[in-house]
Formats: structure tokens, sequence, C-alpha cells
């Protein structure tokens, strides 16, 4: 892994997993249907959903990433 991408998920992980972080990411679950269905009868508002959701997924999977025990780092 690069040092730029180790470097941006620790600043996720860092952003996040403070109490105001942790706070502020369990709304966006709340908002952006992560424990939720994202289906409607409308295939564009399913869409638009799923959109939402995704990128709440994609900051959890950061910080999941970052705090991976004896996670190997190539610098190089």
């Amino acid at each position: 892994m690069s040092k730029e991408i180790n470097d941006l998920r620790e600043a996720y992980a860092f952003l996040f997993g403070e109490t105001d972080g942790d706070t502020v990411l369990h709304d966006l679950e709340m908002r952006f249907h992560v424990h939720s269905p994202t289906f409607s009868a409308d295939p564009y508002e399913t869409a638009f959903r799923e959109g939402q959701r995704s990128v709440v997924l994609f900051i959890q999977g950061m910080m999941e990433t970052f705090n991976l025990p004896n996670e190997v780092i190539d610098d190089e």
C-alpha cells in the first residue's frame, strides 16, 4: 500500500474514530440507509439511496482497512 493511501486511511480513522466523529458516522449510517433497505418503487430513487449508502460504506471501509491488525504496509 502506498504511503499516500495509508496517510489517507489514517486521516479517516482519526476523523471518524474520535467521539464526535463516531457520533457523526452513526448519524450518517441512520440517514443514508446503511441499516435499512434502499429499495423504492422508483428505480431512480433506489439508485439515489444506494449512492448515499455507498459513501458511508466507503468511509467505514477506509477505517476498517486502516485498523486491521498486523497490516503490512509497502511504502515503495
